[in-house]
This record gives C-alpha cells, structure tokens and sequence, in this order.
C-alpha cells in the first residue's frame, strides 16, 4: 500500500474516543436509515427512586455470617443490595431503567479468603439460604441474578476482596490468582514477572479470573492462546459439602478430568476461590492490521482455510457485510472515501477482516497475507487494525448510548461446524428479522478453529416501548430454537448458560447430560443453595 493511500485510509478510520458515551450525528442518520424512526424513553430511574424491598435474611443467618466474615462485610443497605442486581444483558438493563421486575439479593457477603468462602458455603447450608457467587457482575444470560428458588433469602457472595495473585512458577509457566481479580489487575500482577494470560474478552476490564473459569469464556486473542479453559491448569473450589483441589499435573488419565466439571460450573457446583493457569512471556510486539474480502461466504473460506492450515492470527475477526457497514458508518471521518476505493477494486460488499498477531511471527504472517491476496482480499494496513484494537471495550458504552435513543440492542453468540456454518448464519438471522420490525441484523466470526467456528451477532432495532422486555424475549427465543434445532449449532459458545439458555440445554447435551449435571449437582450441593435457578435449576 502506498504511502499517500495509507494516510488516507489513516485519516478515514476515527472512532470514537474509548470513553465516549454520545454517537456521532452521522452514525444515528445511518442507524436511522437502516431501522427507521427510534424515540428516547425517559430515561434511567433514578436509584433513590427504586422501591427496594426489605432483606429477608434471618437475623440468626445474618449473626452467623458475620461471624466468618465480621459484621462489616455483611451488607444489607438497599445501595449494596441494588449494586448487585442482575447483570449487564440488555434485559438486565431494561429493568434498571425503569425498576421494574429486579432480583434485589437479602445480602451482600464479602469473605476475604478461600477459607472464609468455605465456612461461609457452611453457614448459608445450615440456613438453607440461596448463594449467588459474584464477580465483575459482566453475565449476560441471568448467570448472577439473584433467584431464591425455594430458598427464604438469597445472599450474593461477592469475591471481590479475593484478589490476590497466589504464586508464580516461572518454570512450569504457572500463576495461581484468586478469583476475584479483575483482568487489567491479572495482567498487571502477571506482568511484574514478564508474563501475560492473554485472555481478552470484551468484558475484559470489569471481569474476574473466577468468572473467566466459570462460564468458559473465549477470549478477542484465543486463536493463539487458547480459550480459558484451556489455560486452566488447577482449580480450588469451595463446596458446601466440603473443599475440592483439582489439577496436579500437566496431563492426566486418573478418570475424567473434573477440572473441566468445574470449570463452566457457572457456581452451581462450587466457588471457585483460586484457579491455576497457563501463563506466557509477554510479547515483545503487537501488530494489528485489517484488510477486506468481498462477501461473507468467501470470507468465510479464507478464514476456514487459515484455520486449518495453522495461520490464524491471535485475534482473527471477521466481520459480515453489515457489520461492515456499520463500523465504517461510526467511524464517521472520510470512510466515504475508503468504500470508494474498496469499490474501485471489486469489492461492492467487503466484509472487514481484523488481524492480531502477538510476538514474532513474521513467517506465519507472511504465509496467511499469502492466502488472502490469493482470495481477493484487499489490506487496508495497520490503521483500522489499531483502531479497533484502541476502541475494543467501547461496545457497553455504545450500548449504553444507543438505550438513551430508545434502539433495542443486544448480542447472542453460537458456534458450528464449518460445514454447517453458512446455515446457522442464515437461519439465525432469519429467525431474528422475521420477530423484529426492520432490524440491523450484523456478525462476525469471533474465534476460528480447525473444525469450525463462532458466530457473534449484534442486533439492533427500533425500540417498542408498550413493550419493551417482551420484545427481545420472543426475537431471542426464536434465535435459541432456529439453533438448537436439529442440533445444528451450540447455544452459547463462550456467554454461558445462565438462566437465559437453560430451557434450551437439554436439546444440546440430551436427557442423560441433563441427569449427569444433576447428580454431580446433589453430590456438591444437596440442599441446592448454589446459584440457585442456573445452568440446572
């Protein structure tokens, strides 16, 4: 690319500030172009205006808490309680907004240690009291909603006073953290000894390493280091039948490997106080760069075929048309003129290729550049690349700004097999047009692998506010069945199971799966105090 081009490019491709919180006035034209007229609601409710309701927690419950934890760090004040209502789905957010059907936990527990969580599991069985484990709060499927079930109060166990970082073996590459550290603090402590995790999800800066292990989550880089559960090499987890230590060698054949009935056990199984995991030497360099291919099936292809020949970048992303579309719309600037010139050469639905390579891999780079100019792709440098590295986190901002305009927005995510990845695409994306009124239906691959791939949708739509919780509910509902349908793809690929996917797990992993989780469940948890109302029930 030449020089003059590069700094046109360069120029075209300014996204908004990290930070920002207002959308620029052409990408609202562009967004009501697309899904027609949309109206503010009125607002957030204000949280002195939310009627909270009484704790029900039991004052011998409560005495009995506090004398694990001290009496300070049992919270019932209705600030603490609503601090920790829900999660940040857009239902979620929904009814933050206009306080109404919100989960309020009766408490608000924060132990110090593992052994802490321990007694605490103790006190909440012998009380019969629901237990809610809570880290950054990021679920977006109901995984931290505050159910009681059965129970006669729900206590949320909040880690976030766990957040220390145990050991590091620099020679086996192994860090243990407890669980209630946060990424950036992981990647902070981890890089005082010349290691990285290397686990960047969007929920990156509020999430915790004990989330991150319990709904398997999938990181922007795990095409080159892996999904987390892959870098688990060690779990401590408190039960309320007892502690359970799992992971004491690289490899193992003593039976099933339990970590892995841990891991993803979304705390209806356990707390997951510490997890060891895999760690690397940071990179020496970064670089990020994207490039456009025309149309989402050869796209699709390209990536196929990167995938298994072993050339995937770090962070491979891949974006469909209207996604496409949609980052030139709020990259505002001069785009106009970077659609022209990917007009100029062929490319009338580009589709917007992200590539992340950490450290030195020139020769693997060099070879995958190979690949896509041999499938048309046009790269576009260094700038887009950087610029969707800077503004990665910007969604939930976004988000935020797009609820004040009154737009329905929200994400749902799956994963198939390459042969049937073409059919998932269409037929989610049906499923969700046919149950909304003009959407702004976008994809992308977010995580490629050898045998398939996911699909992350992101969908937008003129807000119904008669009724605005049921909306969403029958657009997602219909997605979940378009998908699970015939076994055709996976429910969730990295959000978990939560509540919102728990009607449709059975269809995945059949009656026998259903009955394996729910023995494992009595074995752990007889009287059903954990996280009540997830992943089983």
């Amino acid at each position: 690319m030449n020089e003059t081009l590069d700094h046109r490019i360069r120029s075209a491709w300014t996204p908004q500030a990290a930070g920002a919180v207002e959308l620029a006035p052409q990408a609202v034209r562009w967004l009501t172009q697309r899904i027609g007229t949309f109206r503010p609601d009125g607002g957030k409710t204000p949280d002195s205006a939310i009627e909270i309701p009484r704790s029900l927690l039991p004052s011998a419950a409560r005495a009995d808490l506090a004398t694990v934890v001290g009496a300070g760090q049992v919270l019932t004040g209705d600030s603490e309680r609503l601090g920790r209502t829900g999660g940040l789905s857009y239902l979620d957010l929904l009814r933050r907004r206009s306080a109404a059907g919100l989960a309020v936990p009766d408490a608000v527990v924060l132990p110090a240690d593992p052994e802490q969580v321990q007694r605490v599991l103790q006190v909440c069985a012998a009380h019969d009291i629901g237990v809610v484990p809570f880290g950054g709060g990021t679920s977006v499927v109901g995984g931290v909603t505050a159910l009681r079930g059965d129970k006669p109060a729900v206590v949320v166990l909040d880690l976030q006073r766990l957040d220390r970082l145990v050991s590091v073996d620099p020679v086996s590459r192994i860090a243990v953290l407890q669980a209630g550290v946060r990424g950036p603090e992981a990647e902070r402590l981890l890089g005082e000894h010349g290691f990285t995790l290397g686990h960047v999800p969007q929920s990156f800066e509020r999430a915790t390493i004990g989330g991150f292990a319990a709904t398997r989550s999938a990181g922007q880089a795990s095409s080159g280091y892996g999904r987390f559960e892959d870098m688990v090499t060690g779990v401590r987890v408190a039960t309320p039948v007892g502690e359970w230590r799992l992971g004491v060698a690289p490899a193992s054949a003593a039976g099933p490997d339990l970590r892995q009935l841990a891991v993803g056990s979304e705390g209806a199984l356990g707390v997951l106080t510490e997890v060891a995991v895999r760690i690397r030497p940071v990179p020496t360099e970064q670089r990020f760069e994207a490039l456009a291919i025309e149309g989402w099936q050869r796209g699709t292809e390209v990536v196929r075929v990167l995938a298994q020949h072993g050339l995937l970048a770090d962070v491979t992303r891949l974006s469909d048309v209207d996604e496409t579309a949609g980052s030139l719309a709020l990259a505002g600037g001069k785009a106009a003129l970077l659609r022209r010139y990917l007009s100029a050469r062929g490319l009338n639905r580009p589709c917007l290729l992200i590539l992340g390579w950490h450290g030195g891999q020139r020769q693997r780079r060099k070879r995958a550049l190979r690949v896509l100019r041999a499938a048309g792709a046009v790269r576009l440098g260094r700038a887009p690349g950087e610029a969707w590295r800077r503004g990665r986190f910007a969604g939930p901002r976004q988000r935020d700004a797009l609820l004040d305009l009154g737009v329905c927005v929200e994400t749902l995510e799956t994963a198939a097999h390459w042969s049937r990845l073409d059919t998932l695409y269409e037929r989610v994306g049906t499923a969700l047009r046919a149950e909304l009124d003009r959407p702004l239906v976008m994809c992308h691959i977010s995580h490629a692998y050898e045998t398939g791939a996911s699909l992350y949708f992101t969908v937008l739509a003129a807000r119904d506010h008669s009724d605005p919780l049921g909306q969403w509910t029958r657009a997602k509902r219909a997605a979940c069945e378009a998908i699970t349908r015939d076994g055709l793809g996976t429910i969730t690929h990295h959000h978990a199971v939560g509540t919102d996917h728990a009607p449709y797990l059975r269809a995945e992993i059949g009656d026998v799966g259903i009955q394996v989780l729910a023995a494992a469940k009595r074995a752990v948890d007889p009287n059903g105090i954990l996280n009540p109302g997830k992943l089983i029930g």
